[in-house]
C-alpha cells in the first residue's frame, strides 16, 4: 500500500490539506497528517483546527512514497529542519507534491530549476528557473505542482494517480462526481 506525508503547519490552506488526504484515502493511500507545530492540533488559515497523526520530529522520509506540501502560507520557509528535510527528499528523487504557495518551498531549495511548474498567482517569481505553466496541475518528473484551493481535487486525484494508478484516480474521482 502507498504512503503518503501531509505536512501542516499554522496558516496551512485547509481545503487543499483535507481534500488531499480524503481523496487519498479513499484510493486506499495510507496517509498522515504531519505536524510541523509543537502538537498535534494545527490551525489553518481559516480557523479550523485539524488534529494531526503524528509529529514531525523523528519522521522517516524514506517511510513515504510521496511528501505533500500544502499552501496557504509560505511559513515552511522559516523551518530550517523542514527545508533539509524536503531538499534531501528531492536530490534523492522522492516525489513531492506542493499546491498553492507551497511550490515556493521547491523553489527556494531549487529543485524546480529546468522544470515545468505552477504556483498561486504572484509568487511566479519565487519558482526559480522554472518554466511557469497556468495549466490547473503539473508533474514534472518526480515534483507534482498546484495552482490554489479551487485546483484541490485535480492535485489530489493526479497524486492519486501518481501513487495507484489512473483507474483508482478515475474510480475515486467518479464517486465524487467529478471527472478529470
Amino acid at each position: 500500500m502507498a504512503r503518503a506525508a501531509l505536512f501542516l503547519i499554522d496558516g496551512f490552506e485547509e481545503i487543499e490539506a483535507v481534500s488531499t488526504a480524503d481523496i487519498l484515502r479513499r484510493g486506499k493511500v495510507e496517509t498522515d497528517l504531519v505536524s510541523l507545530e509543537g502538537g498535534l492540533a494545527v490551525k489553518g488559515k481559516h480557523g479550523m483546527e485539524i488534529k494531526a497523526d503524528r509529529l514531525f520530529k523523528g519522521l522517516r522520509r524514506e517511510d513515504y512514497d510521496v511528501l505533500i506540501i500544502p499552501g496557504g502560507t509560505v511559513a515552511y520557509l522559516d523551518r530550517p529542519e523542514f527545508l533539509d528535510f524536503i531538499a534531501l527528499a528531492g536530490k534523492a528523487g522522492q516525489k513531492i507534491a506542493a499546491i498553492c504557495a507551497a511550490p515556493v518551498v521547491l523553489g527556494t531549495l531549487g529543485l524546480l530549476k529546468g522544470k515545468k511548474a505552477v504556483v498561486y498567482p504572484g509568487f511566479e517569481d519565487q519558482l526559480e528557473g522554472a518554466a511557469i505553466l497556468k495549466d490547473p496541475v503539473v508533474t514534472d518528473g518526480t515534483l507534482t505542482t498546484s495552482r490554489g484551493p479551487g485546483t484541490a481535487i485535480p492535485f489530489a486525484l493526479e497524486v492519486l494517480k501518481i501513487l495507484s494508478g489512473a483507474e483508482t484516480a478515475r474510480k475515486v474521482g467518479s464517486g465524487l462526481l467529478f471527472s478529470a
